[in-house]
C-alpha cells in the first residue's frame, strides 16, 4: 500500500494551515495543538521545513512559521520530498537498485511509469488547492442508526 509518513502528513498540514491562515508568523505551539499533534514532533517538522526554503521563521515572543513562498509556488511533492526525501513505489524506485531481480524484472519499467505519473500528480498539486478546500479539521459526522436506515 502506498501511503505517507505521519511526519509528512504533518507537515502537509501543517503548510496548509498557514495557508489558509496567513498572519505574519504562527507558533508550533498553535499548530500542534489545533491538531492533536506533539509539540516536539511539530516543531521538528517545522524546522525541516524551515531549512528547505518552504517555511520561514521568526525568533522572539511574536516569533513563529509563515510560508516561505506563494501557496501557489508550493506543490504536494515538495512538502513531502522535503520530509521523506524522493518519493519511490519499489525498492528499485532509487539510484541504487537494491534488487536482486533489477537485470530480469519484467514489472519494473511499469511500476516505473506508475511512480513518474504518481509524482506528477503530486507535483501539480498546490498547496493553494488544498487551502482552498475545507479551511478547518470537522468533527466526523453523526452515524445514523440502523433502523432509521430501513425506513
Amino acid at each position: 500500500m502506498l501511503r505517507l509518513s505521519k511526519k509528512a502528513d504533518y507537515a502537509l498540514m501543517a503548510v496548509k494551515h498557514l495557508a489558509v491562515r496567513p498572519s505574519p508568523s504562527t507558533s508550533a505551539r498553535e499548530i500542534a495543538e489545533q491538531y492533536d499533534i506533539p509539540l516536539e514532533l511539530m516543531a521538528k517538522v517545522l524546522q525541516r521545513l524551515v531549512r528547505v526554503g518552504l517555511l520561514a521563521s521568526t525568533q522572539g515572543t511574536r516569533g513563529g512559521y509563515a510560508l516561505g513562498r506563494s501557496p501557489t509556488a508550493i506543490s504536494v511533492a515538495d512538502v513531502i520530498q522535503a520530509i521523506d526525501g524522493p518519493f519511490g513505489i519499489t525498492a528499485c524506485s532509487t539510484t541504487e537498485h537494491n534488487c536482486d531481480q533489477f537485470t530480469k524484472c519484467s514489472i519494473r519499467d511499469p511500476l516505473w511509469q506508475i511512480r513518474e505519473r504518481i509524482a506528477v500528480t503530486l507535483q501539480t498539486v498546490t498547496i493553494a488547492e488544498l487551502a482552498a478546500s475545507d479551511t478547518a479539521p470537522q468533527a466526523p459526522a453523526p452515524v445514523a442508526h440502523a433502523a432509521v436506515l430501513r425506513r
